[in-house]
């Protein structure tokens, strides 16, 4: 099996090509990155090659279709900052390119298992279900919404071709702290309190998310690999948890007590309330998550911890 991870070099990406390697001894893994966001460190380890590039050059897709020939493409690479505002950028490199991605999976006869994102529901009414409230707040949410309007129409037109689309919900876990601020609120969160500094989060901290552990967005990858199925999927836990829980989760797991200082958010297309339906994944991918939110942070401690 020969493999290209998108964005390898990233948060999910690396995740994703080590899992791989480990379940896939024989298979050729390939990681593209233009490493804006993703960094080296996090492929400290892994046995594959890495291809220097950005996802917008269509100059290297046509490199990659002369010179390769793969089985399956894992498309990670995006812009995942969401305070991003520049929309042609964030349009170019997360749309537009994917267009070149699935003509080069059409001429390969590639399975295609790409990342959108909960964006694409904006602040509409939770449980988000794959097939209603299709309303982003931000050129983020866009982008991945028309990601997954491009997709459907290559599904239809093309149904020889396997593509899986996932929502992530707000995924957190190793190998991410190399997106800075864009990095899980878990994360920094977790970094502050373990140098005895207070929280700091938005007024009142009862804004909620569906947070995944990055151990279940591996695994709803590798269902999507194994199993014959295309199509849009939420990947989450179906719970949403609020920011005062993490922050005493936190607290109790680090030993600590450190109060929370509360301060406005100055964004206007904030997400309040994130909670996914995931029935369509458990019924067409087999996906059940594995981890509650205290169990996920526990388990990542231990990794920021060392």
């Amino acid at each position: 099996m020969r493999v290209l991870i998108t964005g390898g070099a990233g948060f999910i990406g690396s995740n994703i090509a080590f899992a791989l390697q480990e379940r896939y001894p024989d298979a050729k893994i390939y990681v593209l990155d233009n490493f804006s966001s993703g960094h080296f460190k996090n492929l400290i380890g892994f046995r594959g090659e890495v291809i220097t590039g950005d996802i917008r050059d269509r100059e290297l897709w046509e490199y990659l279709r002369r010179n390769f020939a793969f089985d399956v493409i894992f498309h990670e690479a995006a812009i995942t900052d969401t305070t991003v505002e520049d929309q042609k950028l964030m349009m170019e490199t997360n749309a537009d390119s994917f267009r070149d991605l699935l003509d080069s999976a059409l001429e390969w006869n590639a399975k295609v298992i790409y990342a959108s994102s909960a964006g694409v529901y904006g602040n509409t009414e939770p449980p988000m279900r794959e097939e209603e409230g299709l309303e982003p707040e931000n050129i983020y949410g866009f982008s991945k919404l028309m990601m997954d309007r491009i997709a459907m129409d290559y599904m239809e037109r093309f149904p020889e071709l396997r593509i899986v689309g996932f929502r992530y919900f707000n995924v957190y876990g190793p190998r991410e702290s190399y997106k800075g601020k864009s990095a899980s609120m878990i994360y920094q969160l977790a970094v502050k309190m373990m140098h005895g500094q207070r929280p700091r989060i938005f007024k009142w901290g009862e804004q909620k998310r569906d947070f995944v552990y990055i151990e279940d967005v591996v695994k709803a990858n590798l269902l999507a690999l194994e199993k014959d199925v295309s199509g849009i999927f939420n990947i989450a836990t179906g719970r949403a948890r609020s920011f005062n829980e993490i922050i005493e989760i936190l607290n109790r797991e680090l030993g600590t007590n450190l109060e929370t200082e509360y301060f406005d958010c100055p964004y206007d297309f904030y997400q309040e309330f994130t909670q996914a339906d995931i029935s369509k994944a458990s019924k067409e991918l087999g996906y059940e998550p594995e981890y509650s939110l205290e169990e996920g942070i526990r388990e990542y401690l231990k990794h920021i911890k060392a």
